[in-house]
């Protein structure tokens, strides 16, 4: 399903950055134009995906007719001299699946007395590493 945020393209000296108003003022940037929109889908992606993962609802969009750059760029304390309101999309599933949950082969070497021990107890040798590294890695 396509999701659809306006977001504040702001120009600065150093590129773009990006402000989602709708999304706590979710925040992005890129050197050049084009490098600003496509941080800006990974954002929106991110930030989207993640709240459904943590099972909470995201806020509806504003319209984009709704939104003032000036008012934007005055909470942000930046100039708002060349700044736009453009809608930001992305399918946030597909986004994922390409980005967030691809898996990676990964080829490693343990003891033949392990390996054999494990396949007699049929272990699935990819969710004992995952279940280690996010163990080890304090991530849940």
């Amino acid at each position: 399903m396509l999701s659809a945020y306006p977001a504040c393209f702001i120009k600065e000296d150093n590129g773009y950055s990006v402000i989602f108003p709708d999304l706590d003022n979710l925040a992005t940037c890129g050197q050049t134009l084009d490098e600003a929109i496509v941080m800006a889908v990974d954002c929106l992606a991110g930030y989207l995906y993640w709240l459904d993962q943590d099972g909470e609802v995201a806020p509806a969009p504003s319209a984009i007719d709704k939104l003032d750059t000036a008012e934007i760029a005055n909470k942000l304390e930046v100039s708002s001299n060349e700044a736009f309101i453009n809608i930001v999309t992305v399918d946030v599933a597909e986004y994922a699946k390409a980005h967030f949950e691809k898996s990676v082969k990964k080829t490693l070497t343990i003891p033949a007395w392990l390996n054999k021990a494990a396949l007699e107890q049929n272990i699935n040798f990819s969710q004992v590493l995952q279940d280690a590294l996010k163990a080890h890695l304090h991530l849940g």
